[in-house]
């Protein structure tokens, strides 16, 4: 799920032992290091953070030791936060999900390689073997499997949970569509 889900399509690509992949609220991640949520990063943007991160490796290397981003999830939030980091923060940092080792954060040079290496180029290298996406009828982060899923050669299928956001098809196993996943993995990997 997530940024797994995007990780785990782009193995897909190249490593043929994988005879299915299913995705669940896909995040491609080099995607949004590259352009930023929904392509919103300029050019000026994209520059100043590639010359920051060129600083900080410098900065990394004289520390013997790498830095981190600020955490992907707040750990205080409330009605004035961007929905999106209200979302995991609802998840991430209180007792539904959170663990002291997910710290939702990654070095700060890491996004340079993200950004050099799109993760889902080859996505049509996965055909003949099959795919499913699976979206929340309201995930912010809908847009990547639906490109994704454009990219991608048959055999694959599109499954919407109705009512779900990103975050409710992490544990919210009333929405969490299992028995396709099963009927997918049986069919396939039989």
């Amino acid at each position: 799920m997530c940024g797994s889900s995007g990780f785990a399509l782009s193995a897909a690509q190249v490593d043929r032992r994988i005879k299915a992949v299913a995705t669940v609220v896909m995040y491609d991640i080099a995607r949004i290091s590259a352009e930023g949520r929904q392509g919103s990063l300029t050019t000026e943007e994209r520059g100043a953070v590639l010359d920051a991160i060129a600083e900080q490796r410098y900065a990394d290397f004289e520390a013997h030791a790498p830095a981190l981003t600020l955490r992907g999830t707040p750990i205080g939030f409330d009605e004035n936060t961007d929905p999106v980091g209200r979302e995991f923060g609802e998840f991430h940092s209180t007792p539904r999900g959170y663990h002291p080792n997910s710290i939702t954060q990654f070095t700060l040079t890491s996004g340079m390689s993200l950004m050099n290496f799109p993760l889902l180029s080859k996505t049509e290298w996965i055909s003949p073997r099959p795919i499913l996406f699976v979206v929340g009828e309201n995930a912010h982060s809908r847009y990547f499997s639906e490109d994704a899923y454009e990219l991608a050669a048959e055999p694959k299928e599109f499954h919407v949970v109705p009512n779900a956001g990103h975050v409710d098809l992490y544990d919210r196993t009333d929405l969490i569509p299992f028995d396709n996943l099963e009927e997918f993995f049986s069919k396939n990997l039989a």
